[in-house]
């Protein structure tokens, strides 16, 4: 068993993830994915996380799900709530990475797990729990893939058209394993138009909730080629920042 990770008082770095996992229905997953990434199994991970970003604490949020790219699979990102704005518009500039504005609460006390994030008003995951122990971790070092997509649609609006066409961002993140900590607890997911994992990804059967330490040894991100432009046109306007399906930057009609 490893030993828990010991940062100074007051340090940022270091901080655990918290991931939960759980199952929705396939058929939930595969209509949010553009043509050309392939669902997997439906597990939803959603990550709570703080690190530090431009010399202060991030807080962060993401929900993502399984997909393969090319006969490779990894996990397509729907959206990544933040707390600091510097990083939301270069993120999708640069990478395509699909960030947005976010209140995020994320700390322990003992042994006790709180996390929530709110959007827009709308306070659309919660979870609360508690830590049960350490767990062995993985053993060795591993890769993970994720996808984002980047795309520009062109200037003046016209209808299908693009200054640059979609691509899916492979952003492949190697890591050294840590420190694995059970928790015990439930998620909550609540209605929010501006956010709505409740809606297209509702839970089916509850997975699992870790606090994960892993150092990252190496990180690349890669153009991983185009998507279809004309089959990823009805993808393109999303909510915001993220990659839920949306009309004109906001949440559809009801």
């Amino acid at each position: 068993m490893t030993e828990a990770p010991m940062i100074q008082p007051g340090e940022v770095a270091g901080w655990p993830k918290l991931v939960v996992t759980y199952t929705t229905e396939p058929a939930n997953v595969a209509r949010l994915l553009p043509p050309g990434l392939e669902p997997l199994d439906p597990t939803v991970t959603i990550a709570f996380y703080c690190v530090p970003v431009l010399g202060e604490p991030e807080y962060g949020v993401s929900v993502k799900v399984p997909a393969a790219w090319q006969g490779v699979e990894g996990q397509y990102n729907l959206g990544l709530g933040i707390d600091q704005e510097a990083a939301v518009h270069i993120s999708a500039e640069t990478n395509g990475q699909p960030k947005f504005l976010c209140d995020i609460s994320l700390f322990r006390v003992g042994d006790a797990i709180t996390a929530r994030a709110t959007h827009q008003g709308y306070t659309f995951v919660e979870f609360a729990g508690r830590s049960i122990g350490a767990v062995e971790p993985r053993s060795g070092a591993f890769t993970e893939h994720e996808w984002w997509t980047k795309y520009s649609r062109a200037i003046g609006g016209e209808t299908g058209t693009y200054d640059f066409a979609p691509h899916v961002v492979d952003v492949a993140t190697t890591f050294e394993p840590r420190h694995l900590e059970k928790v015990e607890g439930d998620v909550l997911l609540r209605d929010s138009p501006w956010d709505p994992i409740a809606r297209h990804l509702p839970v089916v059967e509850s997975g699992s909730a870790h606090l994960v330490t892993n150092q990252p040894t190496a990180r690349v991100i890669t153009n991983g080629g185009p998507l279809d432009p004309e089959a990823f046109w009805p993808f393109a306007d999303v909510i915001g920042g993220s990659r839920w399906p949306g009309h004109r930057g906001g949440p559809l009609a009801s």
